[in-house]
């Protein structure tokens, strides 16, 4: 029987309850999102808060798709069905649609969030490769201050955040460009499970050339963005040939290690094939 350590549990009612309650408890308060991640690593004891602060309330302040600008602004409690449902991301960031299409199953999809997904930093997560792939920004407010980070800073290595211990994350902008498209595309062993590798790509058209790339990369030791395989495509017109050494370029720069999901000389060829076939869906989309 897995079972968690004993803790104390407090309910957040809004987000400056929630920010007090953190500041109160100190660093051993962890907050619950939709409970997917915290909860299993609590029954294994791998993680053991002394408090677990419940924001489950604050869906109604934290959980929205609208579009803001010249940007799409997403509340860090959006549940997965709500992103996979968005109209307005299947229209103009159509990379979400395609990674909650292969995130989990309907239970997890009803009560897991983005925020609780980019918070958990896990090296296999579907969504902070789709945020870094668009160059998104994470929102995260403390009691007296709010700061906007780029998704490359955000992320400290596995398991780990910018986010402080008396911080929470409260909103994911994502620019629009014009011009622009993007996929995501997956290998799983079963249906909703962890990737054996994943890519994520966005790819921005100006006058026939790629003006702008994002390619991104989960499950195979790069959770973020591609630097080369980025600059192999900056200025070309989207063709086979760019788009194939790009691939190339993010195979190389991928660290998989050999586990039970395949070897790591596998992982990194899988990993250039799905940059590949991400390329050609994204650019497809960017000149509809």
């Amino acid at each position: 029987m897995q079972v968690p350590a004993a803790f104390e549990y407090e309910r957040a009612s809004s987000v400056e309850h929630a920010l007090g309650l953190l500041a109160q408890l100190g660093p051993g308060a962890r907050l619950l999102a939709g409970g997917h991640s915290l909860l299993p690593m609590m029954k294994l004891r791998l993680a053991s808060p002394a408090y677990v602060i419940d924001i489950d309330p604050l869906v109604s302040e934290l959980g929205y798709v609208r579009e803001h600008g010249d940007e799409v602004r997403i509340g860090a409690m959006t549940r997965h069905r709500e992103l996979l449902e968005s109209p307005l991301l299947r229209e103009k960031l159509a990379i979400f649609t395609d990674a909650e299409r292969v995130i989990a199953d309907p239970v997890v999809r009803n009560r897991g969030t983005i925020g609780g997904a980019l918070c958990q930093a896990d090296p296999s997560e579907d969504l902070s490769a789709v945020c870094a792939a668009v160059g998104a920004s994470i929102v995260i407010r403390g009691l007296d201050s709010e700061r906007v980070v780029p998704i490359e800073a955000f992320g400290r290595g596995p398991y780990r955040t910018a986010v402080g211990d008396a911080e929470m994350v409260t909103e994911i902008r994502v620019p629009l460009r014009a011009g622009s498209g993007s996929a995501y595309e997956k290998l799983d062993r079963r249906a909703g499970d962890w990737a054996v590798a994943a890519a994520g790509v966005s790819v921005t058209l100006t006058d026939g050339l790629i003006e702008r790339a994002g390619i991104a990369l989960a499950a195979v030791g790069a959770g973020t963005r591609s630097a080369e395989a980025e600059a192999a495509l900056a200025g070309r017109p989207p063709s086979q040939e760019a788009f194939e050494q790009a691939a190339a370029a993010a195979a190389d720069g991928a660290r998989p290690v050999s586990d039970q999901r395949g070897s790591a000389r596998y992982k990194r060829h899988l990993a250039g094939v799905l940059v590949l076939r991400a390329l050609n869906r994204a650019a497809e989309r960017a000149t509809r």
